[in-house]
């Protein structure tokens, strides 16, 4: 995550509960209160005000757990996926083992339908699932006969959804009949038999799902199944970020920071920012950190310095998540890893040449695929302290590419090989947690793994870079290696996203005068690569 821009994090909470702003062309409030939450079985019991302490102590107590949510994934045998041709089956299969990571509970079983033709043991099994399924999702089938099979066996499911599959099958949300789309989204209108209420909030949810799954990433693709669970199954806590909080976000605004949001509305690149991100989807990260790249300013700094991190008006929380656990790498070079050869491992080249390493591929959508990204790890002139500076370019909306540049304080973990990194960047604090998975002995590539959160944004993340002297790929000798390092992060090697490192012209690199580099680890001369 050399990049790691924190740009998007905060400023997507910004697109979906201050549209209200009175930014020009935008004079009605909205808000994108389709994720709300939905009752349980919980809202039945007394309230706490109606009964005494000893009453609600023992009805909580006797408070099942929740059932599981029971999804079903029947996927066309040997369809191939857009995530670098990998079939949809494996990525379906990947995909359940990364919803345990947000709740154990969220239990995704996955089917060919090649067992609809051909294994009558299978099919029976699939039979027996459909009956217990909360959600059913169908990905690239085609078949006639697996069509006519999934249409006899799935009417009893309230939420069918359909992906990359023939028209013939219907998609289902809450119950209610949804059409397909012919391309590109994988719906249609709502049916005019749903009551209003229900076809607003599943137009919205469709949007959503829709323009998730068309960005063709393990993420969203997991992202996809929650917003379908928070909306008709239980509430998802990661998702509660994505609920509008009304007027109180406004007040809260104007009596605490009414001079920032003046200026930012008085400045033509700030309010551009604004009006830019309203036209982004609120999950498209990507999206929403372009529109900050392209009008960035110090008036949309100080906004979200004083609406989201001093006087958090949007009400949010966000913690650095714990899963998936990541071991660090324990020897390098055949001795134990500790806390300063590892910190020399992120200084990596800096010395040798102008840069640490730079990034190959990532495994973050929103933040680990921009173009020419340096990292930069060094000693501060004070006793211990560390720094990282990431410098990348971005690809501004009138196609021009802009060099950027953050720096974050990067602190020791418990465990030698893992560090705590923290960055204001756009006026928001960020915190990670970064595990240095594995480095090989001659310093030809590097794996590095992270889990954050913008607390004051709502945002939590995780991500991995795959890191090398000159951006290249490890040679095909050290596949297996970097394979299984990935495997420790459990990332699949489809779901990198190569980094474009071809015009990579003047970065804006350097360290300040005073800094210290390796303190025990000896780095080899490259005798290659100018900048």
């Amino acid at each position: 995550m050399s990049v790691k821009v924190h740009a998007p994090r905060f400023l997507t909470p910004v697109h979906t509960r201050i549209g209200f702003l009175p930014v020009p062309n935008k004079p009605k409030f909205f808000g994108t209160s389709f994720l709300r939450r939905h009752a349980t079985s919980r809202s039945l019991l007394p309230h706490p005000l109606h009964a005494s302490p000893a009453v609600v102590s023992a009805v909580t107590a006797e408070q099942p757990p929740e059932p599981p949510v029971r999804m079903l994934a029947v996927v066309g045998h040997g369809a191939v996926s857009p995530l670098k041709s990998a079939l949809w089956q494996e990525v379906m299969l990947h995909t359940a083992e990364r919803l345990k990571w947000v709740d154990e509970g969220y239990e995704l079983l996955v089917f060919s339908d090649e067992c609809i033709q051909s294994d009558q043991q299978k099919a029976l099994r699939l039979q027996s699932e459909l009956l217990k399924a909360d959600i059913l999702v169908i990905v690239a089938v085609t078949g006639k006969e697996s069509i006519e099979w999934i249409k006899i066996h799935s009417r009893t499911i309230q939420n069918v959804i359909c992906f990359d599959s023939t028209t013939d099958l219907k998609n289902k949300l809450g119950g209610y009949e949804v059409h397909n789309q012919v391309k590109g989204s994988i719906f249609g209108k709502v049916l005019g038999n749903s009551q209003s209420d229900k076809t607003g909030e599943s137009s919205k949810v469709v949007q959503t799902v829709s323009e998730a799954w068309d960005r063709h990433s393990s993420d969203d693709i997991r992202f996809c199944l929650l917003v379908l669970i928070n909306a008709y199954i239980r509430p998802v806590p990661v998702l509660k970020n994505l609920r509008a909080k009304g007027f109180s976000t406004l007040k809260c605004m104007l009596r605490n920071c009414g001079r920032q949001v003046l200026n930012c509305l008085l400045d033509p690149n700030c309010r551009k920012a604004l009006q830019c991100l309203n036209r982004c989807s609120p999950v498209d990260q990507v999206c929403n950190y372009r529109c900050i790249a392209s009008y960035e300013s110090a008036n949309l700094e100080a906004f979200s310095l004083c609406v989201l991190q001093k006087n958090n008006c949007l009400e949010l929380e966000a913690e650095v998540p714990n899963k998936p656990y990541v071991p660090p790498m324990v020897k390098f070079r055949g001795q134990d890893i500790n806390y300063e050869m590892a910190e020399d491992l992120f200084v990596g080249w800096l010395g040798n040449l102008q840069w640490s390493w730079r990034v190959v591929a990532g495994q973050n959508p929103a933040y680990d695929q921009f173009p020419c990204q340096y990292q930069l790890f060094y000693r501060g002139k004070a006793k211990g302290s560390f720094w990282y500076e990431p410098v990348f370019q971005v690809k501004t909306l009138e196609g021009q590419m802009v060099w950027r540049r953050r720096r974050y304080r990067v602190k020791r973990g418990k465990i030698p090989g893992t560090f705590h990194f923290s960055v204001l960047d756009n006026g928001v604090v960020s915190n990670e947690y970064w595990t240095i998975v594995e480095v090989a002995d001659d310093l030809s590539w590097g794996l590095f793994h992270y889990h954050g959160a913008a607390r004051a944004a709502g945002q939590s993340y995780t991500g991995a870079v795959l890191v090398s002297p000159d951006g290249a790929f490890p040679n095909e000798r050290e596949r297996t290696k970097v394979v299984a390092a990935l495997q420790k992060c459990g990332i699949k090697e489809w779901e990198l996203y190569n980094v474009d490192n071809c015009s990579c012209i003047d970065p804006p690199l350097g360290i300040p005068d005073g800094s210290n580099l390796h303190s025990t680890v000896q780095i080899e001369d490259p005798n290659r690569m100018p900048v």
